[in-house]
């Protein structure tokens, strides 16, 4: 059972929003966007490339143009980059194209995952539990805010937490469509 004629996965950077979000795509029949490849595909360079020639702001315009595009599009699965966000009229294409899910990660899960991790611009040569707080500090209630459903962390494998992520997401849509 599809939820909505779009999925939308926003949450922390190593999150787990492409790996789940592709099994998502596959259990719900849904074409899957991962919205930093997507940028990397239109761009012809990596994501860091983009950061070094255009600056993140150059780097969030494109970001923002790609899932404007796409958000517009129905049976896609979308997973955004962490800061996505950001934009509030990145936050209202999600609310009003789709079905917002927020995948959580904690602070040690998002170290422990992102360990060897060097391809991230915005955790490049800084203190990454710092910086990582920061991030959270300041996007933790904008997913908040647009989240029609909240899929807690947990050390679990890939495999694993996408069941979770569709029994829990079938309960939802379930409940709320019940009544």
């Amino acid at each position: 059972m599809n939820p909505s004629f779009n999925l939308f996965i926003v949450g922390p950077t190593g999150a787990g929003k492409t790996s789940i979000g592709r099994r998502l795509a596959d259990h719900y029949g849904l074409t899957f966007v991962d919205l930093d490849q997507e940028i990397e595909r239109v761009c012809g360079v990596p994501v860091s490339t983009v950061f070094e020639i255009e600056g993140e702001a150059g780097f969030r315009q494109r970001e923002s143009t790609l899932l404007a595009e796409h958000s517009q599009r129905r049976g896609v699965l979308m997973a955004t980059g962490a800061g996505a966000v950001l934009d509030a009229a990145n936050r209202r294409r999600l609310v009003d194209h789709g079905y917002v899910l927020w995948l959580q990660a904690t602070l040690e899960q998002q170290l422990e995952r992102l360990a060897q991790d060097r391809q991230r611009p915005l955790l490049a040569g800084v203190d990454r539990a710092e910086r990582l707080s920061t991030m959270s500090e300041r996007r933790t209630p904008l997913y908040e805010e647009i989240a029609d459903l909240v899929i807690p962390g947990a050390h679990e494998t890939v495999h694993a937490a996408s069941a979770r992520s569709i029994l829990l997401i079938d309960q939802h849509w379930q409940r709320q469509h019940a009544a």
